[in-house]
């Protein structure tokens, strides 16, 4: 049991974008698409912006203008119920166009994504008639009572190579795919990227803490680990310490002290020098 819950959502729409970063220009991403009031809420809306476009990620290759994705992390359950609730959030989707049918049931699709398969979900599909087919590992198409082109995404089952940054979210992540993910984030070139991909890293850490700790006797492994790690760290605890440091100029505001007096505060507080001190007035 964990003492800290794992926020899984933002590491998931971190890897969705790097999955689809050969058309990051074609795709609009929309996290957490609110369904005109706030409970009811879409994971992750993507949106075309030329349908004629090729997607080069076969997750999207049955993509329509709007699609609608539901992830749930390896501690939700994917089971029959939370199948219509995903359906009837793209309903509430294609009815909220600004005009009448404005947005096309034709041109609307749903992808639920989990790490394990649903197997009790499933059985529910063979008894009632559902057609499940699965022309790509992992990736699975569901025809019969949907309302939408609809496919079930099985990360666990995914090809390695093809989807690293899905792969990684687990709580039981193998090395072969953390050895994948470091080599990925090496080759990294642009900061939205590289950003992208510290978010993936940190929730990869945050689940898999033993592991983590076991791969301390692995040195090239752990090296491998803290370069990437290490100036991550140090600029979290910079933006620590700036939030710091202003809320005390803040506070120092309030209560009626001047910008001088302020100043010599903060710098025999946290070492700073006056030109630094004076960056935060």
């Amino acid at each position: 049991m964990k003492d800290k819950k794992i926020q899984w959502h933002p590491g998931f729409v971190a890897a969705m974008n790097l999955e689809f970063c050969q058309n990051r220009n074609d795709l609009i991403f929309e996290k957490e698409h609110n369904l005109n009031t706030k409970p009811l809420e879409i994971d992750l809306l993507i949106i075309r912006k030329d349908t004629s476009a090729h997607i080069a990620n076969e997750i999207g290759s049955f993509f329509r203008g709007h699609n609608i994705i539901e992830y749930k992390s390896p501690e939700d359950h994917l089971d029959i119920d939370v199948f219509y609730k995903v359906g009837a959030y793209a309903s509430l989707y294609k009815s909220y166009g600004k005009a009448l049918d404005e947005r096309k049931a034709d041109d609307i699709t749903v992808s639920l994504v989990r790490e394990a398969k649903p197997e009790g979900l499933f059985r529910y599909f063979k008894e009632h008639g559902y057609h499940v087919s699965n022309l790509e590992r992992g990736i699975y198409y569901v025809e019969g009572n949907v309302l939408f082109p609809t496919q079930i995404i099985v990360t666990r089952e995914l090809d390695q190579e093809k989807h690293t940054w899905l792969r990684v979210l687990s709580e039981n992540v193998e090395k072969k795919d953390v050895v994948k993910l470091l080599d990925r984030i090496k080759a990294l070139a642009e900061k939205d990227d590289k950003d992208m991909a510290d978010s993936v890293l940190w929730v990869v850490m945050e689940a898999n803490q033993q592991i983590v700790e076991d791969w301390k006797g692995d040195a090239d492994m752990f090296d491998a680990l803290m370069e990437i790690v290490e100036p991550q760290v140090r600029l979290r605890e910079e933006k620590v310490r700036k939030e710091g440091i202003k809320g005390t100029v803040d506070v120092l505001k309030e209560l009626g002290h001047g910008e001088s007096e302020i100043k010599t505060v903060i710098i025999k507080k946290y070492g700073l020098s006056a030109d630094e001190a004076g960056e935060y007035f």
